[in-house]
């Protein structure tokens, strides 16, 4: 399975020498992207200069991967000043007016569950009644107030759709894997600051470390505040949120929204980590010259193997209303049996609408999607999915 277009070998070869020289002035790339960022936010990175350094480490830590392809170099450089721009501008929004930061964030549901457990379809499902509602891939990506104008809003939409489009023409699998529209609902992963989503592109040690130990609630304080930007002056609805990547916070998540609750698609980790690593290799593909698939699998089973255990430690000193679980065997099996009892749980009514919504989401293309992978290609096999998950494979999920 080929997973980058052909015409990217070309360009990184010719682009190595380019990149090397900016990976080796990195500070001086890093303090252009801050000025970017001030400029395009109309705001000064010293209201937020932690959270500014903390790119600066970032940075630091990607300069440092000596295969990095000129996609993967670039990539890095407009996702972090785009996530910077968005940042200050929405700690500007909220100085300006303050009345914001007290919108309340009533009752939100968030999909969580390991990659590739029907996460995506139970999301599409739960945002279609009337009272609901998911933040889409170009406000994650460009938070503004509601009353922007016209012609900004087209703008901000085009350039989130010219991003996601960049990732299928340079991988003829992506869109295989997760496709994305800026007018589609999205993961939070795109306000969050943090997180393992960034080592899906280049394994970084240091990062890692820095972020098994990191207090999650700023970013979680933050992506709240999105929230309240995206929902004032606008008809309040309930949020629905969904990312694997929460799995890993449920414990700052069930502090910051104190009344959410949290829907947990379970499935047998067998059957999931060849598909996830499948993915990250389209994603190392893409960032880097050359690559070891062999290392993805056991960085992989580590982080989510403690994951999933931090989770249920989670899960089992929180008030059982706050978790309603999802078997995805179950989901795919009986969907139309299913739903109305998720909903009832959720203390969401069931109606013919919902019935005509789920049939419409299910019949979309793409909600079957499927792509090769085979757990020996990413240096793990089935026993060492087993040990890194404990009993978790073997609770009927």
């Amino acid at each position: 399975m080929r997973r980058t277009a052909r015409w990217l070998t070309a360009v990184n070869t010719i682009s190595a020498p380019r990149v090397s020289s900016q990976r080796s002035r990195v500070d001086a790339v890093f303090d252009r992207m801050v000025h970017r960022a001030e400029h395009q936010a109309e705001a000064d990175s010293g209201v937020a200069r932690e959270f500014v350094d903390s790119y600066r480490f970032l940075m630091r830590e990607v300069a440092k991967q000596d295969t990095l392809s000129v996609v993967g170099w670039q990539g890095f450089i407009d996702d972090l000043t785009r996530r910077m721009t968005n940042h200050l501008r929405v700690e500007r929004l909220i100085t300006e007016y303050p009345e914001i930061a007290r919108e309340p964030i009533e009752r939100p549901i968030v999909v969580v569950g390991l990659p590739r457990t029907a996460t995506t379809v139970t999301h599409k499902i739960l945002i279609q009644p009337e009272g609901n509602r998911a933040p889409l891939m170009w406000e994650l990506m460009n938070t503004h107030r509601g009353d922007i104008d016209p012609k900004l809003r087209d703008k901000l939409i085009k350039d989130a759709q010219t991003m996601a489009s960049l990732a299928s023409k340079a991988s003829p699998v992506w869109d295989l894997i997760h496709p994305m529209n800026a007018l589609q609902p999205e993961e939070c992963v795109f306000a969050l600051p943090h997180g393992y989503q960034f080592i899906t592109r280049a394994t970084m040690p240091a990062y890692r470390r820095w972020v098994d130990e990191r207090d999650y609630t700023e970013d979680y304080e933050h992506l709240k505040r999105v929230l309240q930007v995206l929902q004032w002056h606008q008809p309040r609805r309930r949020w629905v949120l969904k990312s694997p990547f929460h799995l890993f916070n449920l414990d700052v998540l069930l502090k910051v929204f104190g009344d959410a609750q949290i829907v947990w698609m379970h499935r047998d980790p067998s059957t999931v980590m060849g598909s996830w690593c499948s993915l990250v290799e389209t994603g190392r593909a893409l960032h880097h010259r050359t690559y070891d698939p062999s290392k993805i699998g056991p960085e992989w089973l580590d982080i989510f193997g403690k994951g999933v255990s931090k989770a249920r430690g989670v899960r089992s000193a929180a008030s059982r209303e706050r978790f309603v679980d999802v078997p995805y065997h179950t989901f795919t099996a009986d969907p139309h049996g299913l739903m109305p009892k998720l909903f009832a749980q959720l203390g969401m009514e069931w109606t013919d609408a919902e019935e005509s919504n789920l049939e419409q989401v299910l019949a979309r293309p793409g909600m079957r999607r499927s792509h090769e992978y085979h757990l020996s290609r990413y240096g793990i096999e089935l026993d060492d999915v087993e040990e890194a998950f404990g009993d978790y494979g073997r609770l009927g999920f």
